[in-house]
C-alpha cells in the first residue's frame, strides 16, 4: 500500500520521465504494450523535438531525480551483466556529487552526536565542505594536539528519503517481475533489496570506519599502498574523524610527470596491490575509482605511494570462490576452456546438472576473438564479463562479491593503463596468482594448513583415546547404529514404500478381479457350488476396481 508521500513521489517521479521522453519505455512493457497507441495521443509527444539517444535521457532523468537515483544508477552500470552496453557505458558517467547542506547543521549534528560542543571537541573545524556527496560531506578539521583530520558527516534525514524511495522501488520491481518478459529471470527486486543493502551500510560510518582500520592493517609496511588512520575516539554512527592526507588525484598525470613519480612503477603498484588484497587478504576496496585515489609526493629518502579514500563499499570473497577465481583466471591464460567450465560446476556456480561440454563450447566461442589480440591488451574485467554474460545462459547465479570484483576489474585497469598504456595486467597479476596456488598446494600448502589447525587438534586430542575405546566397546557390544540423515535417502524410503503399496494393491486387486471374472464364467456350470454369483461377481469386481484405483492414485 502507498503511502501519500509515496505517491506525491511516483507523480513527480512521473513528470521526470515525461520531461526526458521515457515514456515510450513505459509503454514498451508487456502490461502496456497493447494500448502503445495512446503513447502518439498524448500531448506532449505532438511538439517533441529531436530526443538525445535513449541511454543519455536516462541518465539525465535519473540525475533530476536526485541522490538516491543516482546512487542506483552507479549501481546498475555495475550490472553488465544485465543490462544493454550503451545503456550501461553512460550510467557509468553519473557523478555522485551533490549541493553541500549548510555547515553549522553539520556542526549540531556533530555536536549531538558528541554530547558537546565541537570546539570542547576538536580545536579547529571549518564549516565549509571541500567534498559533498549523496550521503554524507566532508569537512576539514584540525585535532587538539594539531593533527590535520577530516570529518565526515551523514546528511541530515537522508535514511527517511531512502526507505521511500527504495519502498518505491520494489513496487516498481514486483510489477516488472509479474509483467516484463524478462522480469523472472533477471530478478529486479533481488537488483532493490541489494542496492538497499549498499546504501544502509554506507549510512554506517562505524562500519566505514571498521574497513579503513581493517584495509590499513592489512598494508601496514607496505611501500606501495597507505591507508589513513580512524580516529576512533571521535567516530561516531554518523560522524567519522580520520587523518587527512595530502597528495595528487591519480588521473592528474600532468601533476604526477612534475612531481617525478614513476607511472610505470603507479600503474603496476595499483594493479599488484587489488590483487594482493583479493588473493592474499580476500578482503578488497570495491570502489577504487580515480576520484577515491591520491597519490603522496615523496620526501628525501622516501618513495611515493598512493592513498586509498572512502571505505563505504569494501568486499570480501569466501576461499572456496577464491581459489576457483584463481584457478579460473589461470585457466584462461592457458585457453584450457574445459578445466573452465568444471570449475565452475564444481564451485556450485551454475548447476551440479550442467553439461560441462555444451559449457565449454559456448566459453570457446567467448573466449577464442577476445584471445586474437595482443595478451597485454586482453581486459581481465571485460573477461569475467562476458564469462558472466555466458554462465547466465545455464542458470549462473551471479553473487553480488563476484559483480563487485568485476567493476572493480575494470576501473582498476582503466586506471593502469591510464597512467601507462603499454602495462601488461597479465604479466603482473600472474605471478601473484601462481605464489598464492603455490601456498595452498603442495607441502608448502600441507605444512601451512598443519599450522593453522594444529591449535584445534591439540584441543580435541587428548579425548580421541576415550571416544576410540567408547566406539570399540559400544561395537563388541553390539549397540553401534550408524545414523544417515539425509533427504534425498528419505525420499528414496518414501517412494519404495509406495511402490510396495502399490505392488501389494495391485496384486490384490488383479486377483480380486480375475476372481470375479471366474466366479462369472462358472455361473452357468456350478450353481449348487457358487450360490448367487452375480452378486458375489460384483463385489468382487468392484473390490478390485477400488484396489486398483487405490494403488495408481497413489502415482
Amino acid at each position: 500500500m502507498l503511502t501519500p508521500g509515496q505517491v506525491l513521489r511516483l507523480l513527480a517521479i512521473q513528470r521526470v520521465l515525461i520531461r526526458h521522453g521515457l515514456d515510450e519505455i513505459i509503454f514498451a512493457t508487456h502490461l502496456l504494450r497493447p494500448v502503445r497507441f495512446l503513447l502518439y495521443l498524448l500531448p506532449w509527444n505532438w511538439v517533441r523535438s529531436h530526443q538525445a539517444p535513449r541511454a543519455v535521457r536516462l541518465r539525465r532523468a535519473l540525475e533530476d531525480l536526485g541522490p538516491i537515483f543516482v546512487k542506483l544508477g552507479q549501481l546498475l552500470s555495475t550490472r553488465r551483466d544485465l543490462l544493454p552496453e550503451d545503456i550501461a557505458d553512460e550510467l557509468a558517467k553519473l557523478q555522485d556529487s551533490v549541493p553541500p547542506f549548510p555547515g553549522n547543521v553539520a556542526r549540531r549534528i556533530i555536536e549531538k552526536a558528541y554530547g558537546k560542543g565541537v570546539d570542547e571537541v576538536i580545536m579547529e573545524f571549518d564549516e565549509t565542505p571541500f567534498a559533498s556527496a549523496s550521503i554524507a560531506q566532508v569537512h576539514a578539521a584540525r585535532s587538539r594536539d594539531g593533527r590535520e583530520m577530516i570529518v565526515k558527516v551523514v546528511r541530515p534525514s537522508i535514511e527517511k528519503g531512502i526507505r521511500r524511495d527504495v519502498g518505491l522501488m520494489y513496487i516498481l520491481a514486483e510489477l516488472a517481475e509479474h509483467y516484463w518478459r524478462d522480469g523472472k529471470h533477471l530478478r529486479p527486486s533481488r537488483v532493490v533489496a541489494e542496492f538497499e543493502k549498499t546504501l544502509l551500510n554506507e549510512l554506517d560510518l562505524m562500519r566505514e570506519a571498521a574497513n579503513a582500520s581493517q584495509l590499513r592493517r592489512n598494508f601496514a609496511g607496505s611501500d606501495q599502498l597507505y591507508v589513513p588512520e580512524v580516529d576512533w575516539g571521535l567516530t561516531r554512527r554518523n560522524v567519522m574523524v580520520m587523518e587527512r592526507i595530502s597528495g595528487i588525484p591519480v588521473n592528474d598525470i600532468d601533476g604526477l610527470r612534475r612531481a617525478g613519480i614513476d607511472l610505470k612503477w603507479l600503474a603496476e603498484a595499483v594493479v599488484e596491490s587489488f590483487f594482493t588484497q583479493v588473493f592474499r587478504d580476500r578482503f578488497f576496496h570495491a570502489d577504487m575509482h580515480p576520484g577515491n585515489i591520491f597519490v603522496t609526493v615523496p620526501n628525501a629518502g622516501q618513495r611515493a605511494r598512493f592513498v586509498v579514500v572512502d571505505f563505504g563499499i569494501m568486499s570480501s570473497l569466501s576461499e572456496y570462490d577464491q581459489r576457483y577465481l584463481a584457478e579460473n583466471f589461470l585457466a584462461f591464460l592457458k585457453r584450457d576452456y574445459r578445466r573452465i567450465a568444471e570449475l565452475h560446476v564444481e564451485s556450485g556456480w551454475v548447476p551440479a546438472g550442467t553439461r560441462v561440454d555444451e559449457f565449454e563450447f559456448a566459453i570457446r566461442t567467448v573466449c577464442e576473438p577476445i584471445f586474437e589480440r595482443p595478451l597485454k591488451e586482453i581486459s581481465f574485467g571485460r573477461l569475467l564479463l562476458r564469462l558472466f554474460q555466458t554462465a547466465r545462459r545455464f542458470n549462473m547465479e551471479i553473487l553480488p562479491q563476484l559483480v563487485l570484483l568485476q567493476k572493480t576489474l575494470v576501473n582498476v585497469e582503466g586506471l593502469g593503463r591510464n597512467l601507462y598504456p603499454d602495462l601488461d595486467l597479465w604479466q603482473t597479476a600472474r605471478p601473484l596468482l601462481e605464489r598464492w596456488l603455490r601456498s595452498r598446494a603442495g607441502i608448502r600448502g600441507l605444512v601451512k594448513n598443519t599450522r593453522e589447525n594444529f591449535p584445534l587438534w591439540a584441543e580435541k586430542l587428548p579425548d580421541l583415546p576415550n571416544k576410540l575405546i567408547d566406539l570399540v566397546e559400544r561395537a563388541r557390544k553390539g549397540k553401534l547404529h550408524v545414523e544417515w540423515q539425509s533427504t534425498e535417502i528419505e525420499k528414496l524410503r518414501r517412494e519404495i514404500r509406495r511402490t510396495n503399496r502399490r505392488s501389494v494393491l495391485t496384486i490384490v486387486g488383479s486377483a480380486f478381479i480375475i476372481s470375479a471374472s471366474l466366479v462369472f464364467a462358472l455361473d452357468g456350470f456350478a450353481p449348487m457350488m457358487l450360490g448367487n454369483a452375480p452378486l458375489l461377481t460384483w463385489l468382487l469386481g468392484g473390490m478390485g476396481v477400488v484396489m486398483l484405483f487405490a494403488a495408481y492414485g497413489e502415482m
